[in-house]
């Protein structure tokens, strides 16, 4: 056995202990995010009357929005919002929807109305969205079809099945888990064309993700986005949100977006 090949077993032996154990202490976190973070409501702004949007600036201070997938709620996002907030994004919120009662477009609507009550809250006009698994189509969803590209500056996913899974073809009843087939009517409706789309898109995908099957179903095509794929070695679907080197990452990238953004205006 070669060296190489040593290597890539070591490395996925050690992401599967790290995927076991994280989804066991995503269990014991699970009780911690029952409910909702309330925020003051807002209304909607209205586009102007030409059809246009603007795409105000992105703040150095821009909050961040987390979105949770399947199985799951806003607990996943422990280490994420600590990190976040160590890396100074001191406004971070989360929503919290139950996909056994929501698919992709109402939980798209109830994350419209809760980014309308950040940017309301904080005054800001524009947020960072990060979503998790099946939280990463319900954002990118919101993006592309519904025109939160007017709010949303950058929108990260992890572990998100942009093209779909093939684990999603068990024989379950829940239309959110049917959305995220092969070829599924959400699926395709994303594909179709978003000219002019404000949002930059980051995927984070990984060659141990056990839930996104083929793993490289995880990355985004689009020819109409502005997308930075990001692969990551040895990390499983659980654990995305949870490792520390994907969660140092994510805070680049979006630490990037605060400082490119006045740059690019000046």
């Amino acid at each position: 056995m070669s060296l190489l090949s040593v290597r890539v077993l070591t490395e996925a032996v050690f992401g599967a202990t790290v995927e076991a154990a994280a989804i066991i202490a995503a269990l014991a976190l699970y009780p911690s995010g029952t409910g909702e973070e309330h925020h003051t409501a807002g209304s909607r702004p209205e586009a102007p009357s030409d059809g246009t949007v603007p795409f105000p600036a992105i703040s150095a201070d821009s909050p961040v929005l987390l979105v949770h997938g399947l199985s799951s709620n806003r607990a996943i996002f422990h280490v994420m919002r600590r990190g976040l907030r160590q890396a100074g994004f001191r406004r971070v919120a989360m929503l919290n929807y139950s996909w056994l009662s929501n698919d992709v477009r109402s939980a798209a609507r109830l994350l419209a109305d809760e980014v309308e009550r950040v940017c309301e809250g904080s005054g800001h006009e524009r947020v960072h969205v990060i979503g998790h698994s099946l939280g990463g189509v319900i954002a990118r969803y919101y993006v592309q079809r519904m025109g939160g590209d007017a709010r949303v500056h950058t929108l990260v996913t992890l572990g998100t099945p942009h093209q779909g899974t093939l684990t999603a073809m068990v024989p379950l009843p829940h239309q959110a888990i049917r959305q995220l087939r092969p070829g599924s009517d959400v699926l395709v409706e994303l594909t179709g064309p978003a000219p002019g789309c404000g949002t930059r898109f980051v995927a984070f995908h990984s060659d141990l993700d056990e839930m996104v099957v083929p793993t490289a179903n995880a990355r985004l095509v689009h020819p109409d986005l502005q997308i930075s794929n990001v692969p990551v070695r040895a990390v499983g679907h659980v654990s995305l949100p949870l490792h520390g080197r994907v969660v140092a990452e994510v805070c680049r990238v979006l630490g990037d977006a605060r400082v490119a953004e006045p740059l690019a205006a000046a």
